[in-house]
């Protein structure tokens, strides 16, 4: 019992990889909503973006600062 109790709270390899497997997790999430942003935007007219008070030029930026 004394040994796992060690492992759990040191964290060691298991910890470490479940959180590198969370990160890769989040940034594959992260990638794909910008991705999805920046589609969604780039189907609008420039008549719509300017409604919502972008141009083509911000959509990058848009899409990065999610």
């Amino acid at each position: 019992m004394a040994v796992s109790d060690t492992a759990s709270r040191s964290g060691g390899w298991p910890g470490r990889t479940i959180h590198g497997a969370a990160r890769l997790f989040s940034a594959v999430v992260a990638w794909n909503d910008a991705r999805m942003t920046r589609n969604a935007l780039s189907q609008l007219t420039d008549r719509e973006l300017d409604d919502i008070g972008l141009t083509r030029a911000d959509i990058d930026r848009v899409a990065r600062t999610l």
